[in-house]
């Protein structure tokens, strides 16, 4: 479900993990070419009006249940991200780190204005042989 990401910035390289508050991933809006360093989801902590969490099931955006906060398409600028083996809550849970491919990057929904914006990662099914490590797996798509 996409627990990390690895973003390059200059010379710097950095580890981002969803479970910090200050979470937050390089996103090129893409209706105004912009990137921007945005907050990645919404804690259960923390308030706001976007919904907890940090991910947004693809065919939940297909269905119209993301309508309502008015997303903008974005994409997560990493060059890697982190699955987390098994359920939440597990044990022994290991990571797992994969390469984004050159010219693609992660599907996002980007919602609120200002200093409210958010990101979420859209996840849909893993590719077959990941199907072990999760049962979703973030949507990456082309850079045009």
């Amino acid at each position: 479900m996409c627990g990390g990401v690895e973003a390059r910035e200059a010379d710097k390289v950095w580890k981002i993990y969803f479970p910090n508050p200050k979470a937050a991933i390089p996103v090129l809006l893409e209706d105004s070419g912009q990137l921007d360093w945005i907050q990645w989801g919404r804690r259960k902590e923390e308030s706001g009006s976007g919904p907890q969490g940090g991910w947004a099931r693809l065919s939940t955006v297909e269905a119209g249940g993301w309508v309502k906060y008015r997303p903008r398409r974005g994409f997560g600028m990493v060059q890697r991200f982190m699955e987390k083996e098994g359920q939440p809550g597990s044990k022994a849970r290991p990571s797992h780190w994969f390469d984004v491919p050159e010219g693609y990057a992660l599907e996002c929904l980007v919602i609120g204005e200002g200093e409210k914006l958010r990101v979420y990662v859209v996840t849909t099914d893993p590719p077959e042989e990941y199907k072990w490590i999760h049962d979703r797996w973030p949507s990456l798509r082309a850079l045009e």
